[in-house]
């Protein structure tokens, strides 16, 4: 077994067994799905695809317990085929409420996690999921009303099993040092939680995903609306895990000229 941790070394941000990766339980999200206006290609690394038109979605959720910790996290997810044609996920924008899951996001997997308030609310109308930032700014809200269950085969083509998810992963450095940019593959698998009657606790019904304000800051409006698919309310436990890298690209940081040193005159 291999931990991971972070710094400082005596009393690291984050830790784990590398074989389980981060695991969550008592876990409830709202997600939208819809076709993207517009173009987003620039969003997407090299050795990925967007679908014609492309597909988006947003999911918004509040992570009851986690080996991080309780936290919110919004993740833009949009869907892609490598080279080789394998459809998966990438993550152009994710947030979180927490600073060990921001950390263990950006270092491990080159999740581009920011800190922001990050909301699931159940309501007596419907389910709503909010991201703020700042905390008086709404970027983004789901709002979804559970009225049927979501069939099994409806779910398996929104989340497939076993799709891989990928981040690009950026070190920058100091003049002179190493810069490191890497295609990261890795892995969630979700496991929903079934009722007191054997029924798995996925739901759908009227749903909407608006975005009140437009942040130059954070764009997460660029997956704009095309058209609206569906919305989805789950509830359910889940595991994150590395898996691996796709490609990675090492450059030296660009830096100034070097002074010639001084030497003693003769």
């Amino acid at each position: 077994m291999v931990i991971w941790k972070s710094t400082p070394l005596d009393s690291p941000l984050f830790e784990m067994d590398s074989d389980r990766g981060i695991e969550y339980w008592g876990c409830k999200a709202v997600m939208a799905t819809f076709t993207v206006g517009g173009d987003v290609a620039d969003l997407v690394p090299r050795g990925l695809h967007l679908d014609d038109p492309a597909f988006g979605a947003v999911l918004i959720a509040d992570y009851g317990a986690s080996t991080l910790g309780p936290y919110g996290e919004y993740v833009s997810i949009l869907r892609v085929v490598d080279d080789d044609g394998t459809p998966g996920f990438y993550i152009p924008y994710i947030y979180v409420t927490n600073e060990a899951a921001l950390a263990a996001g950006r270092e491990l997997l080159g999740a581009p996690k920011k800190l922001a308030a990050v909301t699931v609310e159940v309501r007596p109308e419907a389910v709503v999921g909010t991201l703020s930032r700042p905390d008086d700014c709404t970027l983004a809200r789901v709002v979804v009303a559970p009225a049927e269950r979501l069939p099994g085969e409806l779910f398996d083509a929104l989340l497939p099993a076993g799709a891989p998810m990928y981040s690009l992963r950026h070190l920058p450095g100091p003049p002179g040092a190493t810069q490191v940019h890497e295609l990261i593959r890795w892995n969630c698998d979700l496991a929903i939680h079934a009722d007191a009657f054997g029924d798995q606790q996925r739901f759908s019904g009227p749903a909407s995903i608006t975005y009140p304000s437009r942040s130059g800051v954070d764009p997460v409006h660029r997956l704009e609306v095309d058209t609206f698919l569906g919305g989805a309310y789950l509830e359910f436990d889940m595991r994150l895990t590395a898996g691996s890298v796709v490609w990675s690209e090492s450059v030296v940081a660009t830096c100034a000229e070097q002074p010639t040193p001084l030497t003693a005159s003769v």
